[in-house]
């Protein structure tokens, strides 16, 4: 009996994937505490070293944005692969994030600070026909999504979604973009994703019956922080608060929403850029590019995040969500070696540990200004810290590898990130380049 149940700790800690360990703990909840043992050391999010930059982090809070830095090709890169990370990268952000502004018989378009006035938003409103839907373990992204479409009066359940979002129960992360390309792709609503939104945005799309879905960081009570997904349903400006149907929380009383301030929203959806996902029927994207206003262009949208991070970096120098906010604008504007040296900044302060599991941008900006060694301390800390179910762990690793000319372990890492998600083009992409110049 000693021998056997030795065994089967050792499977238990050793053998079993976190899905299954889970399961086994809703049984028999005493067996938490055999789950393998994380080292402090291991649970940090790595600080950058110093580098010899002529930008200053001070410069990043006052420079122009109309001429982006050229980009630092890598003095030794093979013709393997390709000196810039746009040929191993799919279309999907083209197809996911359309531009998208209004027509010419749209009414003017209005700054946001005038957006409340201009559509004469009331102090509250309320969208229904929302389903409710308790997520299963892992599986926030598609249960989320799954809430949303249902709106539309769409009846597939969060399995199908995780059939096309994440095929391996184990995958830690959907992206927003993955969630609008298969919102695009494989129903007949529409979607589309944007950073740098605001709480008045929040309360335009409710007001006009459009599902709106934040990207926010959460910490369950005992656990450690997490990427979540929220979709709000209400707001009242009276009580300052949304509601929200939380696949992890649930609906609230009488499926009114669970109630959140304002105040806590805004500070738990700055961890994700205020990145948000609009759902809505085709013959209402008129509508909803008027409400997006400006930001319906995806540069402009990406300078307003970046403004907004600026701000609140100069009023909060230590806030490693501000600075990494600023890096992840900085990065769609195509200024990378600003990016870096924002993520530098934001890798000074006290990031969750788990950051690498839900946002790439690091990964892409020290690629392209030829800073490996960045990037690989990256992909070690997040493997050491659950990254092996994170597909893009592996295919930056595999872009390092392709970059040094070690071809057949950028082979073996980009087969690694398509073992956790087949459906995963990035990797596809990568893997048919290495072919093509073997």
């Amino acid at each position: 009996m000693i021998a056997g149940a030795a065994a089967g700790l050792l499977i238990f800690q050793n053998v079993l994937r976190p899905g299954q360990q889970q399961r086994i703990i809703g049984v028999l909840p005493f067996m938490e505490s055999f789950l393998p043992y994380r080292a402090d050391e291991n649970a940090r999010i790595p600080t950058a070293l110093p580098q010899n930059s002529a930008i200053s982090p001070e410069d990043l809070l006052s420079f122009a944005l109309a001429s982006p830095t050229p980009t630092t090709s890598p003095t030794a890169t093979p013709t393997l692969a390709p000196t810039s990370t746009s040929a191993l990268l799919p279309t999907l952000t083209a197809t996911a994030m359309p531009t998208l502004m209004p027509s010419t018989t749209s009414p003017e378009v209005v700054p946001t600070a005038t957006l409340e006035s201009a559509f004469s938003l009331p102090t509250s409103a309320r969208i229904y026909g929302l389903r409710g839907v308790f997520q299963t373990w892992n599986n926030c992204g598609p249960a989320t999504i799954t809430m949303g479409l249902s709106y539309f009066s769409w009846t597939e359940d969060q399995v199908y979604a995780a059939s096309f979002l994440k095929p391996d129960e184990e995958d830690k992360n959907v992206t927003p973009s993955e969630m609008v390309q298969f919102v695009n792709e494989q129903t007949g609503v529409r979607a589309l994703t944007r950073m740098g939104g605001t709480l008045e945005f929040i309360r335009a799309f409710i007001t006009n019956g459009f599902p709106v879905i934040v990207s926010i960081g959460y910490a369950p009570e005992g656990e450690d922080w997490l990427g979540h997904y929220r979709a709000i349903v209400g707001y009242d400006d009276t009580q300052r608060q949304f509601f929200a149907y939380d696949s992890y929380l649930g609906t609230g009383q009488n499926g009114e929403g669970i109630a959140v301030s304002y105040d806590a929203l805004d500070t738990a959806w700055q961890q994700f850029n205020r990145r948000f996902i609009v759902l809505y029927e085709v013959q209402n994207e008129g509508r909803v590019a008027e409400i997006l206003g400006e930001r319906g262009d995806l540069v402009r949208a990406a300078e307003l995040a970046l403004e907004t991070a600026q701000d609140e970096v100069r009023r909060e120098p230590r806030n490693g969500f501000a600075w990494f906010n600023m890096g992840t604008a900085l990065l769609s504007l195509e200024r990378y070696e600003e990016a870096a040296i924002a993520y530098d900044q934001a890798r000074r302060f006290d990031l969750p540990w788990r950051m690498m599991w839900y946002q790439f941008g690091p990964y892409e900006a020290y690629f392209t200004v030829g800073r490996y060694s960045d990037v690989t301390a990256l992909v070690s800390s997040n493997l050491n810290n659950g990254g092996a179910y994170v597909e893009e762990t592996y295919f930056w690793q595999g872009q390092v590898y392709a970059a040094q000319g070690q071809v057949s372990e950028a082979r073996a890492s980009f087969n690694r990130a398509l073992q956790a998600n087949p459906l995963y083009t990035d990797a596809q992409d990568a893997l048919a380049t290495l072919d093509a110049s073997s």
